[in-house]
């Protein structure tokens, strides 16, 4: 590669759950020939996703290239984590050919996009494009908006009031700043439930963009990578619920790590799980599980009333530990609440 060329970043954005991880993850193992690098931000202190992440390096992404920002959200630390960490990349003796960068659940794109102007960076990368990922059975299922018309209803008899949810505006912001969405997770929407979903997305938009149903992550990279969109100039063209902020907030969303002990009946952890989701409005739960009389760590994954688990290596030498991160919206986060739901 020419040195003085700009490396791609393509901004791997999506709700809690939407798959973002596995997409990188089939990236990883499909790179059709590019030397990888990927920064993964994780909402709360306990990275999982980059520990799967990092499960899956070789010689196209060594695992030096996987780098966690689990200090808060990337659209938030820019100054103080972001910029750093993207120079630490571009310096590795090895210059990647793309970076992927796996944004919290929570993260607006757009922010992170106006990062890309810092002097420090911008002559070196370039966004080659925001993929964001929908979940299309939720998204059919209407989720993020629990009553459309209702809202749209009460906007128009009153202009100055807002009755979207937090969640919506995540992802419709999301949504706006894609050039592609993937519709994740069609095997359980089905043709009905992508029809549906790309209706209700498309209703959302300011712009046509490709939508492309996906199942496990699985897409050709020459699909979402190398489309030189250059982002970081075409701002105005993707807008946002926070344009005109100096800043925002996250105080909407929570999270919570619990410590558990290890797992003798995991049909019961699943059954706990399910409920935190349904008594508790807990949105998205993920960590690692130690399950009594296996030597492999059990990869635990819950979004909504939707679980699931896989043993995915070996513990080793360290200790094993049971972890979970519990994520939901501030008013439902209750540490004690959710520690005897899941009987801590």
């Amino acid at each position: 590669m020419n040195s003085l060329a700009k490396v791609p970043v393509t901004v791997v954005t999506g709700f809690l759950g939407s798959g973002k991880t596995t997409l990188i993850q089939h990236l990883l193992a499909n790179p059709n020939g590019l030397k990888l690098a990927v920064l993964v931000n994780e909402f709360g202190s306990e990275g999982v996703d980059g520990e799967i992440l990092k499960s899956c390096a070789d010689a196209n992404c060594p695992e030096e290239n996987i780098v966690e920002l689990a200090n808060g959200c990337i659209c938030c630390t820019v100054a103080d984590d972001f910029i750093p960490t993207m120079e630490k990349l571009l310096s590795r003796p090895v210059r990647p050919d793309h970076i992927l960068i796996e944004t919290s659940g929570l993260a607006l794109p757009k922010p992170l996009l106006k990062a890309f102007d810092w002097p420090e960076i911008r002559s070196r990368i370039t966004v080659d494009g925001v993929i964001a990922l929908a979940d299309a059975e939720a998204v059919a299922a209407g989720r993020f908006a629990p009553d459309p018309a209702a809202v749209e209803a009460q906007r128009a008899a009153d202009e100055n009031l807002d009755h979207e949810t937090p969640l919506s505006e995540v992802f419709e912001d999301q949504i706006a700043c894609a050039d592609i969405v993937l519709l994740t997770k069609a095997d359980l929407a089905g043709s009905a439930g992508i029809e549906a979903a790309k209706a209700a997305i498309t209703a959302e938009m300011t712009r046509r963009v490709p939508m492309l149903p996906v199942t496990d992550g699985a897409i050709d990279a020459r699909l979402i990578l190398g489309l030189g969109a250059a982002a970081e100039n075409d701002l105005a063209a993707r807008p946002s619920h926070h344009d005109g902020e100096e800043d925002h907030e996250h105080d909407d969303f929570a999270s919570v790590v619990i410590d558990l002990p290890e797992v003798t009946d995991l049909d019961a952890l699943v059954a706990s799980v399910q409920r935190l989701s349904r008594e508790q409005n807990v949105l998205r739960v993920k960590g690692y599980i130690a399950v009594a009389g296996k030597p492999m760590r059990l990869l635990l994954q819950g979004v909504g009333e939707r679980v699931r688990h896989q043993f995915d290596k070996p513990w080793g030498a360290g200790l094993r530990q049971s972890k979970l991160v519990v994520i939901g919206e501030h008013g439902d986060i209750d540490e004690a609440a959710i520690k005897a739901g899941l009987g801590v």
